[in-house]
């Protein structure tokens, strides 16, 4: 069983991660609004997997006998300078994801819950994953600069991310 302070933190990590999926649909709104439809893929996988990570939090919770109680969500930004100002903020927001859940790591070791910690290290090694590709796609945005040609090319390579669902687990939570 979780206890209070595990419980409440992990609530609102789930509206982080809810968060998240909200952000990133928009991003992928946009981009379909400016004919990016390869930004629109990559952001709209980028929503699936942060509904993947809503869902194993949600689980978790449930399964170890806590309330889920869900907060109200912030609205996103829904208009952007440039592909690059929205990877830009999409790096600044996984850090700040990063961040969170590094804490409640902390949280977790400090209340000596060491199956939540173990449960977490999941989303740290994720968190790596995800800081990694925004900033190699930043950099190519870097480098592209105002061409419009690379920023097709971009576009086209964005436009071939699969949203690939992580396999069950026999407790029904998806695994890696």
């Amino acid at each position: 069983m979780l206890n209070e302070k595990i419980t409440n933190a992990l609530n609102g990590q789930l509206s982080k991660e809810l968060y998240s999926a909200y952000l990133y649909l928009s991003m992928s709104a946009y981009s379909t609004y400016i004919g990016l439809k390869g930004f629109a893929n990559w952001f709209m996988v980028q929503y699936q997997e942060e509904m993947v990570h809503t869902m194993k939090i949600y689980t978790y919770i449930n399964d170890q006998g806590a309330r889920v109680k869900l907060r109200s969500i912030e609205e996103p930004p829904s208009d952007f300078e440039s592909p690059l100002d929205m990877f830009e903020k999409t790096l600044e927001h996984e850090r700040f994801i990063t961040k969170s859940i590094n804490e409640l790591a902390d949280l977790a070791l400090g209340e000596k819950d060491h199956a939540t910690y173990m449960f977490l290290q999941w989303f740290i090694n994720e968190q790596i994953e995800e800081e990694s590709n925004d900033t190699d796609i930043i950099n190519k945005l870097k480098h592209i600069g105002n061409d419009g040609n690379g920023l097709l090319m971009l576009d086209k390579e964005l436009a071939l991310r699969v949203f690939v669902p992580p396999a069950q687990t026999s407790t029904g939570v998806t695994g890696q």
